[in-house]
């Protein structure tokens, strides 16, 4: 592979600051104990016609030890820094003017907590590119493991052909965090001006598989010899366009292992949507209410067991063989603005590596919450990240995660509806009607936000399920039928909806047990955090 980073280290100097120091040594070359930046810039031309250059490169990174930098901005307030910077690039200009050409001569000087007193580094190349004064950013390059959270690498400029991505800003334009691939893999971005395609390279290229999902806006580049599960293996990269307005227009087609054409245009994280107005009318939040012995248990924080709870003996004895039964699809993320009488802060859940919901764990493939100012985040190993609804993620290759934005019926309530790639499930035994809420256990293994750590209160400390809010201890009834469930709401204060089997909105369900309403299978009831499908 060309070599598109030149990394050379000048050795120690008295004097980081001496440009004719760091630039020839006194005397002649022949003599010179270590080669300094003239002789390297000599060495590596950028093209040359046999033996003799006819270009050289004209943008030069310095970096020096971050305290002598320091130093200097506190003491002549960057003065030392750009005299260095002049001189230089006076001094190139002088001895490489015929070699130039119509190129400007940019230098840039920069610090390194890696450098040690006395200790100088230089980098130019083919893929180093200093702007111009006011040149304005063309594109920004974003990785991401998981699809949730994204990370800014680098800019890239108009006039910036080449940018190489790597595991380290030694050998490479910038460095990825979290670099997944060996030392010397790299990702090579060619831009050949604003009217041609932005260009993809994987090196090797019998290393890397690489395609682009026009769909989801970025480059997914994958290890093809990973011995290592999941996504350890793969890096998404999403490069954006500056411009705002063209930054939500994706850029369709086809990629190849080796240059993937075009660039998608959407941008680097999703901005997130804005919010719709908040009800005219004072919301109705859940309080404390007296307790009695009798109802202690299900009034008061509920405890965990619930979420592992079986069927009553008496059912799981004598039910049919054939049962209809009810899913967690979706999970509904509230407004927890319309809750902030009960100090609610946060309310957050994760998907484990089996794809299990339920409260957040050091085992969690990814995460979503909500907070008090209803701003929806996703939630990942590298931290969180405030996300656009409707929005979609792949946390690993082969899951399809969606995020959808409510209806407008359920937006007053509602911030996202979190569609779950695995939807756990319980039997329903025909005829026989049974509750869904806070004081029902038939159905409580699908309340998996009824646990420690869901729900969490402004001061950041535990507030207890995360069911107080919007779930009634009685909420909804269903009964299997023929061909679908009769549903009735219990609660005259239990907002309850129906939708279709795509989570468009259908009704509000108002009906008691005395005319219940009828929702196909296939279709789904929302009551508090939780999306039942029901299944027949």
């Amino acid at each position: 592979m060309p070599v598109y980073v030149q990394h050379e280290s000048l050795g120690k100097v008295n004097d980081v600051f001496n440009a004719e120091a760091l630039w020839q040594a006194p005397g002649l070359a022949l003599f010179a104990r270590r080669p300094l930046l003239r002789d390297l810039l000599e060495r590596s031309p950028r093209e040359q016609r046999g033996r003799a250059a006819t270009r050289c490169f004209s943008h030069v990174t310095l970096v020096l030890p971050q305290d002598e930098v320091d130093d200097d901005r506190h003491l002549t307030r960057g003065a030392r820094v750009r005299d260095l910077a002049q001189t230089l690039q006076s001094l190139h200009q002088k001895d490489f003017g015929d070699l130039l050409g119509a190129d400007e001569v940019r230098y840039h000087v920069v610090g390194s907590e890696q450098l040690e007193a006395g200790q100088v580094e230089v980098k130019f190349g083919h893929a180093v590119y200093l702007p111009a004064p006011g040149e304005q950013v063309q594109y920004t390059v974003s990785v991401s493991r998981d699809s949730a959270i994204w990370q800014t690498v680098c800019p890239i400029y108009p006039h910036q052909r080449l940018t190489v991505l790597g595991h380290d800003a030694a050998s490479a334009t910038c460095a990825v965090p979290g670099w997944p691939f060996a030392l010397d893999g790299a990702i090579l971005l060619i831009n050949d001006g604003p009217d041609a395609p932005m260009e993809v390279h994987v090196r090797p290229k019998e290393a890397f598989e690489c395609s682009f999902d026009a769909a989801a806006g970025y480059y997914t580049i994958r290890a093809r010899h990973g011995d290592t599960p999941g996504n350890a293996g793969r890096l998404l990269l999403k490069i954006a366009r500056s411009n705002p307005a063209a930054a939500l227009a994706t850029v369709s087609g086809t990629a190849s292992a080796t240059a993937l054409s075009p660039m998608p245009g959407n941008s680097a994280p999703a901005r997130p949507a804005s919010a719709p107005p908040a009800p005219s009318r004072a919301p109705a939040v859940w309080k404390t209410r007296a307790r009695t012995p009798d109802d202690a248990e299900l009034t008061a924080t509920p405890a965990l067991h619930r979420a592992s709870a079986r069927m009553p003996a008496d059912e799981a004895t004598f039910a049919p063989v054939a049962r209809q039964r009810i899913a967690l699809a979706a999970l509904a993320l509230p407004r927890l603005s319309r809750y902030r009488e009960t100090g609610a802060g946060l309310l957050e859940f994760a998907l484990d590596r089996n794809l299990v919901a339920g409260a957040p764990g050091k085992d969690a493939l990814i995460g979503f919450a909500v907070d008090e100012a209803d701003e929806v985040y996703a939630v990942g190993a590298a931290g969180r990240q405030r996300i656009a609804v409707p929005n979609r993620f792949a946390p690993v290759d082969g899951v399809d995660l969606r995020v959808l934005a409510p209806a407008p019926e359920m937006a007053d309530r509602y911030s996202a509806l979190v569609c779950l790639p695995q939807a756990p499930s319980l039997p329903v035994p025909g005829g026989v009607r049974i509750a869904f809420g806070r004081g029902a256990q038939a159905l409580a293994g699908l309340r998996v936000l009824d646990a420690a750590g869901c729900l969490r209160g402004a001061d950041g400390l535990d507030a207890g399920s995360a069911d107080r809010l919007g779930l009634s201890r009685n909420a909804v009834s269903v009964e299997p039928g023929p061909d679908g469930f009769r549903v009735a709401r219990l609660s005259p204060t239990q907002a309850l909806y129906h939708l279709d089997e795509r989570l468009g909105f259908v009704a509000l369900i108002e009906h008691g047990l005395d005319a219940p309403c009828h929702v196909p299978a296939g279709h789904h009831i929302v009551a508090g955090h939780y999306v039942l499908r029901v299944e027949g």
